[in-house]
Order: structure tokens, then sequence, then C-alpha cells
């Protein structure tokens, strides 16, 4: 595994040396003597343009080495020229870094070229929807923001994390709608996700605090 992503990590200068020597062997000894550095170099450069290294993230991002992660990000030089599903999941991590760095109209602009290209997997749709329409909620666009969240909990939502965050905020939307039964029956499905993270039991605490008193 660790010899796989030294290849990959190195596969561009390796495929330039290869195409060199074989520049140098079709010169001296003919180009049949050369094929195979040939055919070594143009699969090496089709893989870095066409594949490229995203696999190298999935180490830096385990370990939180954000860095080494936009490092790698950055060293995908023509990024329209990645298989369609590879440049969806390249500008779903481009959005995930851009929220991060709390830049919210670069994750948006990067979320929707990922759904635009279509997710190749339907728990990354709902997660690009996911936070799309949490973008919207924070704008104020209760609109927009119902959308995205509606589709994203219908694309489905891998984790019980996400998917109690999007049912905390089909809730605080139709509370807000003043459709209580609504608001209740989307609350009782976060609270039955038994969800652990902090941000969520507060949130789920807090509208406990006034739901019971709500009519309907």
């Amino acid at each position: 595994m660790k010899f796989y992503n030294l290849l990959i990590k190195y596969r561009f200068y390796l495929s330039i040396l290869a195409l060199v020597l074989a520049i140098i062997v079709n010169i001296s000894a003919g180009f049949w003597a050369s094929f195979i550095l040939y055919f070594l170099a143009v699969i090496g450069l089709a893989s870095h343009f066409f594949i490229g290294p995203l696999r190298l993230i999935q180490e830096p991002m385990e370990q939180g080495n954000m860095e080494e992660v936009q490092k790698i990000m950055a060293s995908i030089w023509f990024p329209n020229l990645l298989y369609k599903p590879i440049r969806s999941t390249y500008y779903t991590l481009k959005g995930n870094l851009a929220m991060m760095d709390q830049d919210f109209d670069s994750a948006e602009k990067h979320m929707k070229k990922s759904l635009d290209l279509g997710s190749p997997m339907a728990e990354a749709e709902g997660a690009n929807k996911l936070q799309l329409g949490m973008m919207a909620l924070q704008k104020g666009d209760m609109k927009t923001g119902e959308s995205y969240v509606r589709q994203a909990i219908r694309a489905g939502i891998a984790d019980k994390e996400s998917q109690a965050v999007a049912f905390l905020s089909m809730c605080q939307i139709f509370m807000n709608k003043r459709e209580f039964r609504a608001a209740k029956d989307y609350f009782r499905k976060a609270k039955a996700l038994k969800p652990t993270t902090k941000q969520v039991t507060d949130q789920i605490k807090e509208i406990e605090k006034y739901i019971s008193r709500m009519p309907g």
C-alpha cells in the first residue's frame, strides 16, 4: 500500500523520466526497443491527469493534517481533465475545505459544481445538498434551504449525526412556518437517532425546552 501511494505521489515525475529515457533509447536503438518506456510514460501521464492523486488524501484527512490535504489538492493542476466521478469528488473536497476556512461563497460554488457533475455515491450527494441547505439557511434563504435539506434527506445521508442535523433543520423550518405538527415529527426523528455530537445534542436540549408547549 505504501509503495502504491509513493508511486501515485511521484507518478508524474516518473512518467517524465520514462518519456526521456524512451526518447534516448528510440534514438539509439529504435522505436520497438523503447516501446515499453513510451507505454509506461503514456499510462503514467494519463492516470496523473485523468485520475489524479485523490487516493492519497484519506490518510492525512484521518490524521487531521489539513496542510497535507491542501498540498495534494494543489497538485491537481487541471481538474477539468479528471474523469467525471473523480472530478465530482474533487469539488466536494474543495467545498469541504472552503467550509473549514469559513469561505462560504467558495464552498457553495464548489458544492454546486459537484452536484452538477453528479456525485459518485448517493451519500455524497446527500451530504453536499445538506451543506448547501445549511449555507442557504445561514443566509436567511429559508425557501432554498428547505429545498436542499429535503433533497438531502431523499438522497440519503450516511452518518446519523448529519441525519440529525437535517431533521433538526427541518424542525426549525416548520417551527418558523408555525406548522407545529411537522416540526414535532422532525424533532422526534432527530432525537431517535441519539446523536452524540455536542453541538447537535445542545440544539436538541434547547428545542426540547419549548417544543412540548406547541400545539399540534
